[in-house]
Formats: structure tokens, sequence, C-alpha cells
């Protein structure tokens, strides 16, 4: 991430081949307040450090001093105010011993300064410091992009994602930010504990056994990993998972297919709704009862918050783009990959490694904007050169991250794959092989492959 000091004081050679740095936003009038009445109330140092204020956010070089001159002292005058005279004495030690560069405001200074305090508005002057800080730290950083962007060294990738980054870091969350007592936190778990999950809370899957076994459906913040042999069905299932979502429930959904176009998508999600053959669609010859099972599936199909994306190249920084702008007009919640090795890998010593690193990637989108993302994985040849050819989560192809990050592994298998004569012919299992924080157990669901879905066997 680039530095405050890197980004301000970019060398000259960079700065002659481009645009000179904009002048730094920043709020002379809020710092001084704020530093006189940290002087008349030196409590408030504590109080704005534990709602995240930073004293490095304080531009001007004597009233940041200031401010830390009042946290050395306030350990010794709890009592009351710390008057000008005895920061003076600070500053001057400071000085006299090299640790402070710049030369000490004089009493006179600090006696003036004393008498601008506002007491009782220390916080809403600390916000319009902090308010400067993130205002400055972006345009650095639209600064930093434009010079990346004018190099010939650009790299779409490693750049993009490098300022993509430094963006989501501009707003500088406090350290304690997540810190609780658990007694804060019971009462909420009590309440909890007699609430069954709403669907605001959670995504119904679709399948009625594994909402159960789930507690209600997918939940924010989860990285659902979806493995499976080729042929075996993991589009379709995923398809399953997206109009169960969607087009049942109204919550908004990004499909992102890497593997199959938006229109055989479109398809596949009309025969599975409408129950028509998806064979027939294909050929053109829907019958016309079947064109009127479709006629009265359409309205609720076309007014789905679904969107659908066949991209050739999906990178992590065009996901996590799309998802944010999605979030924010949308109220995106589930999002869809089919399938994780088709995605645009990021530079990597090897192979596994830069699966491992779009597996952390997607768990982070996941946990930072609180939605569910939904993957695909291939698996490896291991269920083939197995007697009974079921899947396990080792299987998982390229990289053990994928089970690592993965809050629920689910892999797909159907017995009728590897032997058409099958007396379990039409019957798929979703093995849940990973469920953090919950049990693990084999669904059992119907494959009518003529409608292009997965059901539940009740609806079969």
């Amino acid at each position: 991430m680039t530095t405050e000091t890197e980004m301000w004081a970019p060398d000259e050679a960079v700065a002659d081949a481009g645009p000179r740095p904009p002048e730094r936003p920043r709020d002379v009038e809020a710092e001084r307040v704020l530093v006189a009445t940290a002087m008349q109330q030196p409590n408030v140092v504590d109080e704005l450090g534990a709602e995240g204020f930073d004293p490095a956010d304080i531009t001007t070089d004597a009233y940041r001093w200031i401010w830390w001159a009042v946290e050395e002292l306030r350990s010794d005058l709890r009592d009351g105010e710390i008057r000008w005279v005895p920061i003076a004495r600070q500053l001057e030690t400071w000085h006299a011993d090299g640790r402070m560069p710049t030369r000490p405001l004089a009493e006179s200074q600090l006696s003036e300064l004393y008498s601008q305090a506002h007491p009782g508005a220390a916080a809403w002057y600390a916000a319009r410091v902090t308010k400067k800080a993130v205002a400055a730290r972006v345009v650095a950083l639209g600064y930093d992009a434009i010079l990346k962007g004018a190099s010939p060294a650009f790299d779409e990738d490693a750049d993009v994602a490098a300022i993509q980054a430094d963006l989501d870091g501009a707003v500088r969350a406090p350290d304690d930010a997540s810190l609780a007592a658990i007694g804060d936190l019971l009462g909420d778990s009590l309440i909890r504990a007699v609430t069954p999950p709403t669907n605001e809370q959670r995504i119904l899957t679709g399948f009625m056994d594994l909402d159960s076994l789930f507690c209600g459906g997918w939940a924010p913040g989860q990285l659902v990993v979806i493995g499976a042999r080729p042929a075996m069905g993991k589009s379709t299932l995923a398809a399953d998972f997206a109009r169960g979502a969607a087009i049942r429930n109204k919550i908004p959904t990004l499909f992102e297919s890497l593997e199959m176009g938006k229109d055989e998508l479109s398809d596949r999600i009309l025969c599975a709704e409408a129950r028509i053959p998806h064979h027939h669609l294909k050929q053109g010859v829907v019958s016309d009862a079947d064109m009127a099972k479709a006629a009265r599936r359409a309205p609720d199909i076309a007014a789905a918050p679904l969107w659908i994306n066949d991209g050739a190249l999906l990178s992590l920084p065009m996901l996590r783009g799309r998802i944010r702008n999605l979030v924010r007009t949308q109220g995106l919640r589930l999002v869809i990959v089919d399938y994780l090795q088709l995605m645009q890998a990021p530079k990597a010593e090897s192979r596994q490694q830069a699966v491992a690193e779009i597996s952390r990637n997607l768990k982070l989108i996941a946990k930072d904007f609180q939605i569910t993302v939904i993957v695909l994985c291939q698996l490896n040849r291991g269920p083939e050169q197995r007697q009974e050819k079921k899947p396990m989560v080792s299987d998982l192809r390229e990289s053990g991250a994928i089970e690592q990050d993965a809050d629920i592994v689910i892999l797909l298998h159907r017995e009728d794959a590897y032997d058409k004569e099958s007396p379990r012919a039409g019957e798929a299992d979703l093995i849940v092989g990973k469920h953090r924080g919950g049990p693990t157990a084999t669904i059992t669901c119907a494959f009518q492959g003529h409608f292009a879905r997965f059901c539940d066997m009740a609806v079969a």
C-alpha cells in the first residue's frame, strides 16, 4: 500500500513527467480548536482515541506535537486541564533532545491557542479533521493512479488491484473497531436463540433439506464452494441456486458465467422454471402447451433481480468493482461464479498460489460486502480412481486453500454419470463435506436433466 509520505512527496523525475500533485485538503481551524480543547480537557485524548481518531491526521506539525504532549502529560495531570506552561516545557524538552524537529510554539502563542478551546465539541472538530484526512488520501491516491496509468510500465492486473486496495483502505478503521466485551454481545446471542432467521438474514437455497441443514439458507459473509467432476451438472445446480434466490425470493443475485453464454443460461432458466424440455427449446420445436407454460412463468422470470455476465475474462478487481456497484445500487446479496479455475489468475510463483489468492479474495469479498459468494470448482481425478466414485473435499483441484477459505463445501455426485443402468438413475447427492459451525450431511435430490434442473425429491 502506498504510504502517506510517498503520496505527498513524489520524486522530481516523476513529478516533472506528469501533472503536479494537488494541494492537500486540510482544516487548520478544526485542528487548532481540537488541540486547544485537548489542553483544557485532556480526557478527550482517550475518548477520541477509543473512537478511532488518529492524531497523524492533524496536518499542522506544531498542533500535532501539542496533541502528543497532552498524551504525555495527562497521566500526571489527570485532575484538571493542562495549561500552556507544562505543554511549553514538554515541547522544549523534546526539541532540545532532537525528538521534535520543528521549533515549538512559544508560551505566548500557546496561551493564545489555549483561549480558543471549545469544550464539549471535541468530537465534532475531530470528525472535521478526519474527514479532510480521508479526502487527502483519496486525492493522493487519485494522483498516484494517474501516474500509474500514464506510465509505460502500467500493469492492468497488479496496478489496478493495488489502486483498488488503496481506495478500499482510504477510510482508516480504528485498530480496535472489532473489539467488543462479551457482556455487550451476550444480549444479542440470547435474542438469536429464540428468534428464527428471516428472509432478510438468510437466502433460501431452493432445496428444503439444504435450507434446514444451513439453518434457513445461505448466510451473509459466507464463501460456498460447489465441487464436482466435469459434466456432473455444476452449472445447472448453480442456476438452480440463482433461481431459488432471485426468481422465487426476489433476492438480488449476480451470476458470473465464465463457461456458459448468457443466452444458454437464460434458456436453461426458462426450461427449469416452466418445465420445458431443454432439447426441444434448442431445436426450436417447443409445443404450444409448453409455450403456454413459458408464458405463465415469463413475467416472474423477467421481474427477477438477476444479472448475468458472460464476459470471457474475470479478474478479482473487475469482480470487486462490479459487486461494489450492485451492492450500492441494487442491494446485491448473492454472487455465483462459474467457475473458479476459469477466473483470471493474479501473478504468482505457482498456479497453486494463484488459486489460493483467488480463493482468499473471494472470501474477503463475501465478508467485506456481507454477501454470500458461491463459487464452482473443478475436482481432480480422485473420484474416478476410487471404486465407488464418490468425491471428497480433498479432491478440490489445485489448492487446499479453497477448502480452508470456504465456509461450506458441497460436492455434487451422480451415480448415473458413471453407470447408466444404476438403480439410482435420476438421483443426485449433494455431499456437504464442510460446514463451518454446523453439521455435515448428504442430501439426495432429483436430477431432471431434460428440464435442466435439480429439485427436491418431493417435487420430482
